[in-house]
């Protein structure tokens, strides 16, 4: 059951995080025609595809969506795009997801596009935990929280947008 206190965004703060990270990826994207934006399946390709809607509005960048999928609980050699290598090949690309937990799905997600070459590479997260068994990071991220291992990040999209803590 969802209470005040356990809310970490409100609808509106998800929002503002969302612009604001739009607004980074298009600065850091400045002199770039196209970019990809990958968003792993679920919420990560929700939160991609309000990513892209705001930098349509904001740039004149052509974004590609692409949805990525994988077994998250066996995701060695699972991972499959929307599109086709060809139509992110030596583009700069970003890599979505909702949260970042234990960093395996964006990871794996990582190990796909890197066997790609690619013109930039980066990673965004709307909440970044920090308990990851994994090196990885995220470059534009929403929020970062210390929080324990045993609790747990929900992020629903919706007409009312919240990320709570369980």
């Amino acid at each position: 059951m969802q209470t005040d206190n356990n809310i970490i965004l409100t609808h509106e703060q998800i929002q503002h995080k969302i612009k604001r990270i739009a607004y980074q990826i298009y600065e850091s994207n400045v002199n770039e025609t196209e970019i990809v934006i990958a968003g792993i399946a679920k919420n990560g390709f929700v939160f991609a595809k309000r990513l892209k809607d705001i930098l349509e509005e904001i740039s004149d960048i052509k974004v590609i969506l692409c949805e990525v999928t994988m077994d998250k609980t066996a995701p060695q050699n699972t991972v499959q795009t929307s599109i086709e290598v060809s139509d992110y090949e030596d583009k700069a690309l970003i890599l979505i997801d909702d949260v970042l937990n234990s960093g395996t799905a964006l990871i794996y997600g990582v190990k796909h596009f890197l066997e790609v070459p690619l013109k930039r590479f980066k990673t965004a997260v709307l909440v970044n935990r920090n308990h990851k068994k994994y090196p990885i990071k995220a470059d534009f991220k929403g929020i970062s929280l210390s929080t324990s291992l045993h609790e747990h990040v929900k992020v629903t999209f919706g007409d009312k947008d919240v990320a709570i803590l369980e």
